[in-house]
């Protein structure tokens, strides 16, 4: 399954220097305002070991790693919700993203101009805030409207509808993310169309200085972000997104010796993404065969029909049963035929509820 993650936050936060890290990608970044100006989409493999534990193994013709997309989107700032700054065309487009990553700069650079003169990292944090729920307002409103008028006549439906408009609106009014608001499922439903701002999950991204790199927490413009993200429930990250640019030049061995020079015992990315998954409820299972090895991303509750429509539709529709080892068992006995050998693999149905690092193989007839 594809994964959107858009890059927000003020201009001159790191927000581009982040992505072009991640993504090895050329979005421009540099030492002035809004020098991003429209969104740039990279594209990056999920690091996992795994694929190649499975591949020593199954020695495949190819590894395919899970992807994971990135979209840089060019600086928001106070009104932008009115078309101040860039103009509100790229809160469009963040309705698009499955999560939201807002960078918030936690470094001092007097050569790097800050759009609010000042640092302070909780007040982006709120500007930024703000702006996606003047947005989400504007969209409820005008559609509260209209559902109420309807409602008047008698349409349960759109009485339904504006019952649950009201509860998002009102926490909107009181400076709240609509994914504050509890829903049942029949309203959450309702609500997908709306692509709501506020109810994406985030995370958030501490832009840090090397020097903070071995005590984040000694930073004390990152130690207010942790402590507004846990007031939040927002998980948050340190990251020094210069290092990880200069780290993304690299070779695999000078990462590596650069890396342990600075205090880091695994890139930005590999946590980055991490936090990634944990955010959306992801996991990871394996094909693995021959002709590839291959990560496959899905919910965590997927079941093995679901799982198998990751592949193709016709392996959902026509799904007959999943042979499964886990992960530890199938390089613990060196591949399928080992694992099987030793009682370790199994037959599962409709109803099994695939496990992170599963290695499956689907059984289907269309």
């Amino acid at each position: 399954m594809a994964v959107r993650c858009g890059i927000v936050g003020l201009p001159g936060v790191g927000k581009s220097v982040l992505f072009n890290a991640m993504t090895k990608g050329s979005a421009a970044s540099g030492n002035f305002l809004f020098c991003t100006t429209a969104a740039t989409t990279g594209v990056v493999d999920v690091p996992d070991v795994r694929l190649l534990k499975l591949a020593k193994i199954v020695n495949p013709q190819k590894i395919i790693h899970a992807t994971q997309e990135f979209v840089d989107i060019p600086g928001l700032v106070r009104g932008a919700s009115k078309g101040e700054g860039l103009g509100n065309s790229f809160l469009t487009d963040i309705r698009d993203m499955n999560a939201l990553v807002q960078v918030a700069r936690c470094f001092e650079n007097p050569d790097i101009p800050h759009v609010e003169a000042t640092l302070d990292p909780v007040r982006d944090l709120e500007i930024i805030d703000m702006e996606l729920i003047i947005k989400d307002m504007e969209v409820i409103e005008k559609s509260l409207e209209r559902h109420q008028k309807t409602a008047r006549s008698g349409n349960k439906e759109s009485q339904a509808m504006a019952a649950t408009l009201e509860k998002i609106l009102a926490a909107l009014n009181e400076g709240k993310w609509a994914s504050t608001v509890e829903l049942d499922k029949d309203e959450i439903f309702s609500l997908k169309s709306y692509c709501l701002l506020t109810q994406k999950p985030m995370l958030l991204v501490g832009n840090i200085d090397e020097g903070d790199i071995p005590n984040p927490g000694a930073n004390p413009h990152y130690k207010a972000l942790e402590s507004a993200a846990a007031a939040r429930g927002i998980p948050v990250i340190p990251i020094c997104a210069k290092l990880e640019a200069d780290l993304a030049q690299m070779e695999p061995d000078d990462q590596a010796m650069f890396m342990e020079e600075a205090g880091l015992r695994e890139s930005g990315l590999t946590r980055f993404i991490r936090a990634g998954f944990a955010l959306l409820n992801l996991q990871t299972y394996f094909t693995a065969g021959p002709k590839e090895v291959r990560a496959w991303t899905i919910p965590m509750s997927a079941t093995a029909p679901q799982a198998a429509g990751v592949i193709h539709s016709d392996f959902e529709r026509g799904f007959i049963r999943a042979k499964v080892i886990s992960f530890d068992d199938f390089v613990t006995h060196k591949g399928e035929q080992g694992a099987k050998e030793a009682g370790k693999q199994r037959q599962e149905g409709k109803n099994y509820v695939v496990k992170d690092n599963d290695v499956i193989e689907f059984l289907f007839n269309v």
